[in-house]
Parts: C-alpha cells; sequence; structure tokens
C-alpha cells in the first residue's frame, strides 16, 4: 500500500469521500471551487485545502498532476515540499 492509499486510510468516511471528490475532480483537471494556492518556495507544487485536510499536488508543464500527499495540517505539512 502506497503512502496516499495509506493516508486516505486513515481518515474518517466522511472526509475520505470528500477528499476522493477533490481527487476526482483533480484528475479531471477541474479546480474551480477550490481552495487551490501555489506553495511559495515552488513553481510547480500545489495545495488543496478541504477543512483540515491538505491535499498537496504537483503538476507538469504537460499538466499532469501527481498527489504528492494528504494530510491533516500542521506546523510540518509543507517542510518537505
Amino acid at each position: 500500500m502506497d503512502k496516499i492509499a495509506k493516508a486516505l486510510a486513515r481518515l474518517p468516511k466522511s472526509e475520505r469521500l470528500a477528499v476522493r471528490a477533490i481527487l476526482e475532480k483533480l484528475a479531471a483537471g477541474s479546480l474551480a471551487g477550490f481552495d487551490v494556492k501555489k506553495l511559495v518556495s515552488r513553481q510547480d507544487i500545489f495545495r488543496v485545502s478541504q477543512g483540515d485536510i491538505r491535499i498537496i499536488f504537483r503538476r507538469t508543464k504537460g499538466g499532469v498532476i501527481f498527489i504528492l500527499a494528504i494530510e491533516r495540517r500542521r506546523e510540518s505539512t509543507y517542510r518537505h515540499y
């Protein structure tokens, strides 16, 4: 099981369903209606917030999206990105 699957499995069912809906929209290329922000130190890494859950992703120049992490917001959430 990879890191993203483990993070999803740890979430309560209601949050897991909300995150999956966001992931499906990200996969479809639709970011409208979400709180999306570019991380300050990087050109290609963004985050989407849903309550206190953060989905950190990288978008390539070709538009391909890679999910890097799904975490609860803490002091260390963005430290490795």
